[in-house]
């Protein structure tokens, strides 16, 4: 995968090359090549005292070379040519080598930021790699509740950060429409039905109890009368027989296929289905979340995928019958057990349509397969990736993501979800009571792999401790501002003869410096599957505009001051703008 060093950006892409040159007039000594070919690997410094980039590339090669660190880094110090952009150079520390760049740099990389706009931090599209990620995919036996949100956001904001550091990602959901789980919301709806014509048997513990399960029996009735009653007897009897929860659903529905018949039995399924599904897409569409493909699971078995995928492991002498169940040997792939493909009574496993699913993915050649999934699925990796392998790919071609688990406060009470029970907090209901932008911006705000506590007082509340509401009132106050500049009579800058040299106080060179690091936090969020470093940037970016908006009147009577500060100004409008477009979260005009 690409680094944020491979697709250098102008304050950078200087500086970066003119070390690469140094390393290759040192590489030209005898014994020395091997630092022809070494990455400068520069990084921001956590203090501009000590300059605005650093690197350690004279640590990591002094030992192959005998030498002392110091010793190499002076000597690459000695070859950095002169440049105005570069104040000074010099060894810091057991061995680094310390930049310090001229301000003269920095307003050079506003000039680009306010000529390149919207595309200003994004990579040459199509330079990376060719990406499917798969995110969200809950079953559709509910509505999506606040932890499938986390998911969402996480998946939908990676995505777009991915495409701006230049790879073409397609994304995609997994129905996982087949299997016991939808049998389970065939029988909870059908059971509804049976009680809205007075022939209710008893609903089951372990049944899908939400209120979305009666609105979906009622739409039966409407389409159908009392004509998918069945034998309510029959399942009332069997049912009473089984005293465990499990057991009792799977009697429940076996009796249903049996008394109401395939095609009556698909009425009902399919009813349940096609309604969560419809309003699950609605939701993530509502949510700015709309993935390119939504692939059904039914369609891997009705193609014929997992037979394929089951047969060329039994060809490879990668599954054994023991038990009456068929197993794939995926402890020879580094797996600590083997897995069941075919349960007993001639079931395919959900494993078995995973193989088939990540085999078909293999084939649409994409170069990495990044799935997105919940933290319980921590045992999931191996598993697939044993498959991928033995059907003839790399196991490195799929890359897991997990999301940890949301808390909800509301107050200091911590809301229950549980999609059997019904007693959940939807995605729908955040977004109604928070807002999209908060609820985006919020569940993107901590690594992936972190519990996140979501704070609903917080998100909601038009002050400078939320975040969002923070970032987004920079936003808006250069809006403004320029409002009250054409009011004035005042004119734009032109952007084609800028002079920024105005732009000396330390609350622009803060600023400026913070604008300029946009193109790297975008590449990193990207390396590092993190959009986390995007909030993190935008409330610095904030922080940094908002100190210079109270400290230094941007409107002012000389004609060259205010020019340079309303365009620095402006940039900032661009790069924030950039960054919230990344999260898709909204930069208003006002507030």
């Amino acid at each position: 995968m690409r680094g944020f060093h491979d697709e250098p950006r102008p304050v950078r892409a200087k500086l970066d090359s003119l070390v690469r040159d140094a390393l290759t007039v040192l590489g030209n000594r005898e014994g020395w090549a091997a630092l022809a070919q070494m990455d400068p690997q520069l990084e921001r410094t956590r203090d501009v005292r000590h300059g605005d980039f650093t690197t350690n590339v004279a640590l990591r090669a002094s030992k192959d070379l005998g030498l002392k660190p110091r010793e190499l880094a002076a000597a690459l110090v000695e070859r950095i040519a002169p440049t105005p952009d570069i104040a000074r150079v010099e060894v810091a520390g057991p061995g680094f080598v310390n930049f310090a760049l001229t301000m003269s740099a920095y307003r050079a990389e506003l000039g680009e930021i306010l000529q390149r706009g919207a595309r200003y931090g994004s990579a040459t599209p199509g330079s990376g790699a060719r990406i499917l990620i798969e995110y969200v995919s809950a079953n559709p036996t509910g509505p999506l509740h606040v932890g499938h949100g986390r998911g969402a956001a996480y998946g939908a904001s990676l995505a777009n950060i991915l495409r701006a550091a230049g790879h073409e990602v397609d994304e995609e959901y997994y129905v996982n429409d087949a299997g016991r789980q939808m049998n389970i919301l065939a029988a909870s709806v059908w059971l509804r039905y049976a009680e809205q014509h007075g022939a209710g048997t008893g609903f089951p513990q372990k049944g899908y109890q939400g209120d979305y399960v009666r609105d979906i029996a009622a739409e039966l009735t409407r389409e159908h009368g009392r004509g998918l009653l069945g034998d309510p007897a029959a399942v009332a009897t069997a049912a009473a027989a089984e005293s465990d929860p499990e057991r009792q659903l799977d009697t429940i529905i076996a009796t249903l296929k049996r008394t109401l018949g395939a095609e009556k039995f698909e009425i009902v399924f399919a009813a349940g289905l096609d309604s969560v599904l419809a309003d699950i897409k609605d939701d993530l569409a509502e949510f700015s979340v709309r993935p390119q493909r939504w692939y059904s699971e039914r369609s891997l078995t009705e193609s014929g995928a997992v037979d394929r995928a089951l047969d060329a492991l039994q060809s490879s002498g990668l599954l054994y019958v023991e038990d009456g169940a068929t197993w794939f040997r995926s402890t020879s792939f580094g797996d600590d057990k083997d897995r069941v493909v075919v349960r007993e009574n001639g079931q395919r496993t959900y494993f078995a349509s995973d193989i088939a699913y990540h085999l078909e993915k293999c084939n649409r050649g994409y170069d990495l397969l990044l799935d997105v999934l919940g933290a319980d699925h921590h045992g999931y990796v191996t598993r697939v990736r044993a498959g991928i392998e033995a059907l003839g790919n790399a196991p490195d071609r799929l890359e897991v993501q997990l999301v940890q688990f949301v808390v909800l406060y509301r107050g200091a009470v911590k809301a229950q979800m549980s999609t059997r029970s019904g007693e959940y907090v939807t995605l729908r209901e955040l977004r109604d009571e928070v807002g999209n932008d908060a609820a985006r911006f919020f569940y993107v705000s901590r690594s992936n792999d972190q519990h996140l506590e979501f704070d609903l007082e917080l998100a909601k509340s038009q002050s400078n401790d939320n975040p969002v509401y923070y970032v987004q009132y920079a936003h808006a106050r250069i809006a403004s501002m320029l409002e009250r500049m054409r009011e004035q009579g005042l004119a734009d800058p032109a952007r084609d003869a800028i002079d920024l040299e105005p732009l000396d106080s330390a609350e622009e060179q803060s600023l400026l410096r913070s604008l300029s690091r946009y193109p790297e936090t975008v590449a990193l969020a990207a390396e590092n599957r993190a959009p986390q470093h995007v909030v993190h940037y935008l409330r610095e970016v904030a922080a940094d505009f908002h100190s210079f908006y109270n400290a230094q009147r941007i409107l002012v009577d000389e004609p060259r001051e205010r020019e340079a500060r309303v365009l620095l100004a402006l940039g900032t409008r661009q790069v924030i703008a950039n960054a919230l477009a990344l999260l898709d979260v909204s930069a208003p005009t006002s507030m």
